[in-house]
């Protein structure tokens, strides 16, 4: 008997290795992914300006990203961009994480993100977006749509849905135009907004997913990962999520991660993954005697293998690991 559905999924026709540059952008599911990808010693840029929950401030981060890559300097944040709330300097177009009681402390980070947001969308050959909600929050005053509110006053923003045509038109013009020479995987994040009620949450993922839907049905080099449908319909049980009850539970990102390897990566990848996880693991184990003769030993071995990897596999980085059993000899 079968008690559960599993999803099918099509492998990628460009796949992912460790020669990959890699650019995460979007929810806090996309942050997730790409720790798991820094994990296995992929070469991944995760969401240089913070976490983006909806489409329309990705697009516009990877837009700015680019300007900045082409020497377009109008484009990086000014004291113009600050705002001033809760004793601390903020932009509407970054995370919480960049604001700061000193301006200057602020605008230097934003400045930061997006220089390294520009390098890595101009290295990147692959470029994963996550879209967590297809509700957007536009100022009152301007009209624009903000990438966070910064708990500000409700009374500053005007909250809507985005359509399905404009999340699809954005971003077809994006991929036939800057991002043109680049895979881009879409996914879907499975974290549930409570906050806008079930039946919103519900209605705000499913244009997300329409639209995900037009978009790479019309560019060949966009696909998409049902990183969503993993959670919701093959894995659907409350055990996975966490005791918020909206984000997914570890075991849960582990086997979507499992299954990502399955569509993203050929069988040479996925053993060398084996490999650099067995050495990561070794070296988060506390040893019961670190000064016996044994862990010595084991330490050495541990030390073979990371050299060994690192004759084959130049790119890889093996610093804090090495630095770990090296300790112990």
């Amino acid at each position: 008997m079968q008690f559960r559905t599993r999803i099918e999924i099509k492998p990628f026709e460009q796949k992912i290795d460790h020669s990959s540059r890699i650019l995460s952008l979007g929810s806090c599911f996309a942050t997730s992914v790409a720790e798991r990808l820094k994990r296995a010693k992929f070469d991944v840029t995760a969401s240089p300006t913070g976490i983006l929950f909806n489409p329309e401030s990705i697009a516009a981060a990877i837009e700015r990203f680019d300007a900045v890559s082409r020497s377009d300097r109008g484009s990086l944040p000014s004291a113009e961009d600050l705002c001033y709330g809760n004793g601390r300097y903020f932009s509407f177009d970054f995370h919480s994480d960049f604001s700061h009681s000193d301006a200057n402390q602020a605008l230097t980070q934003m400045r930061e993100a997006v220089e390294a947001g520009a390098k890595a969308v101009t290295e990147a050959d692959t470029i994963i977006i996550t879209f967590g909600t297809a509700f957007v929050y536009r100022l009152r005053q301007n009209g624009e749509v903000v990438a966070n509110c910064h708990k500000q006053p409700q009374a500053y923003f005007v909250k809507e849905m985005l359509s399905v045509e404009e999340i699809a038109a954005r971003y077809k013009a994006l991929i036939n135009g800057i991002l043109a020479d680049k895979q881009i995987i879409f996914t879907l994040s499975p974290v549930r907004h409570l906050g806008d009620g079930l039946e919103q949450n519900s209605l705000s993922k499913s244009t997300a997913r329409v639209a995900i839907d037009s978009i790479v049905r019309s560019c060949h080099n966009a696909h998409y990962f049902p990183s969503y449908e993993i959670l919701v319909d093959e894995l659907r049980d409350y055990r996975f999520y966490a005791d918020d009850m909206a984000h997914p539970a570890r075991v849960a990102i582990d086997y979507i991660w499992q299954r990502f390897g399955e569509a993203a990566f050929g069988i040479e990848t996925r053993t060398l993954n084996e490999k650099i996880e067995k050495i990561i693991r070794a070296a988060e184990h506390r040893p019961f005697n670190g000064q016996s003769e044994e862990h010595r030993n084991f330490c050495r071995r541990m030390m073979a293998e990371i050299e060994a990897l690192e004759r084959q596999h130049p790119q890889l980085k093996f610093e804090q690991e090495k630095a770990t059993f090296g300790t112990y000899l």
